[in-house]
């Protein structure tokens, strides 16, 4: 795609945060007429729409111009704007196009490669495994998307990367109808957004669309455990590569040696890869296998070593699985990332020592129930906290001793020091959002961290 693509009139840029002010700036570098708009007044967006007026945009912040939307020639939509929002069904009702920040920074990048990431869990440590190792073999390989960096800011750098590991949320890929990656990874899913979406049928209707320009060039790495990613995937135009931590595939992890495989020779030892979780291991399997197969230069034995060695120098993520801490000889693990009851299962699946679990937050849709025999088999005690304490402790009645807290995260910290004893673990794994009590889940795992050490 190129950018004589975008159609003649003014674009509407709805929300002003990262996306937005980075695809606002794209579009004005590009000399087009914008109008940038948040329904939040807080300071932040103030200021955004303020930085935007003085490079050319007529940005506000606190309300939306339903009107000027309608005739917008186009409309750059946050991810985070839901469906049924004003500004949306006004772009819709007067028959305005709507995509996203990635749709139009892909019709700048002229000839970076992208290596797609999707799923319910995984994908933002498997982007940033993907990036890491690119860099890894001397490549000039960016992190971007839901990951955190806008791909607009990328596509306003001078020169643009060679390749882009590209982390794609299904409330992006529902509007990115240009993507068209070297390759495309499916990580696994399960049940997420349904406060969003009506079923997890239409969840996992978003997530196809990475496939939505399959062709009999196209490359996918698949998850070989997961039955739903085999349906989904299982009419897709290309070639597919599997990884599994269940037995043989083109990337595996042969748990009677302890070596991950790749294209049936020994990796890297699992010792070597300091990430928690058979879950992360997976992660670790699709990003070496989607390096490997993006291009022909990437599978002879010195990339091979540049791998293992970028695998092995990889550190965990903040908020996924993170050691926060050793005190009096409890274990201090932050995975506010976990979102969803998945995420959660994986996360005290892993656990190697005797856990407090710290469960709640605002509620998704999701019933708890799944966690049940994973709590039964690890957990010592659940302190079940915020919004969805109620229904937490509804759905796990029995499973352990629980404590419910429905505000205040201190106490809910107090709590947990005093259950836990040396060789315990306390394990921030909520399976809901942070809404109820913080702005994000950056700030409830800073806040977990910073309470830890005191």
């Amino acid at each position: 795609m190129s950018r004589q693509e975008l159609p003649d009139g003014e674009i509407a840029v709805l929300g002003l945060a990262k996306s937005g002010m980075a695809v606002a700036r794209l579009l004005l570098a590009d000399g087009r007429a914008v109008y940038a708009s948040d329904s939040v007044a807080s300071p932040a967006t103030l200021e955004n729409a303020e930085k935007l007026k003085t490079i050319g945009a007529d940005a506000t912040s606190g309300s939306h111009d339903l009107d000027r939307i309608g005739r917008a020639s186009l409309v750059v939509a946050s991810p985070g704007i839901p469906p049924e929002a004003p500004p949306l069904k006004a772009a819709r009702g007067a028959g305005v196009p709507i995509v996203s920040e990635i749709e139009i920074a892909l019709r700048f990048l002229k000839s970076s490669r992208v290596i797609a990431v999707t799923g319910t869990n995984g994908k933002t440590t498997t982007t940033a495994l993907v990036g890491h190792i690119m860099r890894g073999l001397g490549l000039d390989a960016v992190d971007a998307g839901n990951i955190g960096t806008p791909l607009a800011d990328i596509a306003l750098r001078d020169p643009q990367p060679a390749w882009i590991a590209l982390e794609m949320s299904s409330f992006q890929l529902h509007d990115t109808p240009g993507l068209t990656p070297a390759v495309g990874v499916l990580t696994n899913l399960s049940p997420d957004h349904l406060d969003r979406y009506p079923t997890a049928t239409e969840y996992y209707a978003d997530k196809a669309l990475l496939f939505a320009n399959a062709s009999d060039g196209s490359r996918w790495v698949l998850n070989a455990d997961d039955a739903r990613v085999g349906v989904l995937a299982a009419d897709v135009a290309g070639d597919k590569y599997h990884f599994s931590i269940r037995g043989v595939a083109d990337a595996w992890l042969d748990s009677a040696s302890g070596w991950l495989m790749l294209f049936g020779e020994p990796l890297i030892e699992r010792s070597e890869v300091h990430l928690l979780g058979d879950h992360n291991v997976a992660n670790a399997l699709a990003a070496s296998l989607a390096v490997s197969v993006a291009d022909t230069e990437f599978r002879n034995a010195e990339v091979r070593g540049r791998v293992r060695r970028a695998l092995g120098s990889f550190n965990p993520l903040a908020h996924r699985l993170e050691i926060v801490g050793e005190y009096d000889g409890v274990q201090w693990i932050n995975d506010s990332k976990a979102t969803n009851v998945s995420s959660t299962l994986v996360a005290v699946e892993g656990m190697r020592r005797p856990t407090i679990l710290l469960l709640g937050g605002r509620h998704k849709g999701e019933p708890y129930t799944a966690l049940a025999d994973a709590i039964r088999k690890r957990v010592k005690h659940v302190i079940a906290f915020g919004e969805a304490g109620p229904i937490v402790e509804n759905d796990l009645a029995g499973t352990a001793p629980l404590d419910r807290f429905e505000s205040n995260f201190e106490s809910v910290i107090e709590r947990a020091r005093e259950l836990a004893a040396p060789g315990d673990a306390i394990l921030l794994s909520p399976a809901c959002s942070s809404f109820d009590m913080f702005k994000n889940y950056e700030e409830r795992g800073a806040r977990f961290r910073q309470l830890a050490a005191e």
